[in-house]
């Protein structure tokens, strides 16, 4: 039997009619080949967006039976991001997320776009509307953070998407974060905030739940390669996750006003090991989606068996009937 495809809701903004679509839930599975499978397991919202956004290159094999991600390096041009011990952060992070894609693209069996691959600015509705028009399975945006003069804070944290702050300092990284699409005091984002609100309110729970299983896989996966904060697991209301049908994650790799982390993460041994762990946690994701889908169309399989069994029935025939029944 044919596993039945996920319902799709069509949006047209600025309609208030929303339907949330279900996703598909993540299972165990670990240390396996990524299968090829195609594009049809994960539900889509389809927004109207008139904004040009020139889409990247997707590397990798050919064909769009391979599972997507997005790889996002946050800040550029204009915008320097966080500074540090002689490192700025939208050049360390373009050549983490560079790292992470070659890593990718070396084991196979996914494919890979960057949102910016050089030194350009992006708003933050440009980076996940990127993801959203390449049919991306997964997106990942890679920042550094900043503690000011406190230079011994250090370590490594995951952010996903929330309405509501985990924290104070996760209030105030989001604010940083978000205020970045301001020019001269004014907002350039091209979204009202009653839109950004509705983006978030579309973020649909599967997603969330997915987006939070994969930041439990990296944190797992990092043990004892990424030093992480004290506190590596962190929510807030960021722009930059709020496609609302791609599993987003932010990755902050570490403070670059710690000197011992900031040369770390410039290194060359630094940033494959970066690269390494994020890709082995991301071919993980990917084969629990995978064998989530099996075991989905295996229940349908084993369901559709019951409803064609024959079922018995009781008859208002005498003895007779069943002597005149044809023998096995």
């Amino acid at each position: 039997m044919q596993r039945r495809p996920h319902p799709y809701v069509i949006l047209a903004l600025p309609v208030a009619l929303f339907a949330m679509a279900m996703g598909v839930a993540a299972t165990s599975g670990r240390d396996l080949p990524i299968p090829h499978f195609g594009r049809d397991y994960a539900p889509r919202i389809v927004l109207e967006n008139n904004a040009a956004v020139d889409l990247p290159q997707i590397e990798g094999d050919e064909g769009d039976d391979r599972p997507l991600v997005v790889i996002d390096p946050g800040h550029g041009g204009h915008d320097p991001g966080a500074s540090g011990v002689g490192v700025v952060e939208k050049d360390l992070v373009l050549d983490l997320a560079k790292a992470l894609r070659d890593a990718l693209l070396e084991q196979g069996d996914v494919r890979v776009a960057l949102t910016r691959s050089d030194d350009r600015y992006l708003l933050h509705a440009e980076r996940f509307e990127i993801a959203r028009r390449l049919g991306a399975d997964l997106f990942v945006s890679i920042h550094a953070d900043s503690a000011g003069e406190a230079s011994e804070v250090e370590g490594a944290s995951i952010y996903t998407l929330s309405s509501q702050a985990s924290s104070e300092a996760a209030a105030r990284f989001a604010e940083r974060e978000n205020r970045s699409d301001r020019i001269n005091g004014q907002d350039v984002a091209g979204q009202s905030d009653v839109v950004n609100t509705i983006l978030v309110e579309l973020s649909q729970r599967r997603t969330q739940a997915e987006s939070r299983q994969f930041a439990d896989l990296i944190q797992r996966e990092a043990e004892g390669a990424i030093r992480f904060h004290p506190q590596p697991r962190r929510s807030a209301a960021l722009k930059v996750l709020r496609a609302p049908d791609v599993p987003s994650v932010l990755f902050e790799s570490g403070f670059i006003t710690n000197q011992e982390e900031a040369a770390r993460l410039a290194s060359p041994a630094g940033r494959k090991r970066f690269a390494d762990t994020l890709a082995r946690a991301i071919r993980i994701y990917f084969v629990r989606q995978r064998d989530d889908l099996l075991g989905e169309e295996t229940d349908e399989a084993n369901e559709s068996t019951a409803d064609d069994a024959p079922t018995e029935t009781t008859s208002d025939a005498g003895p007779e009937a069943a002597d005149e029944a044809p023998a096995a």
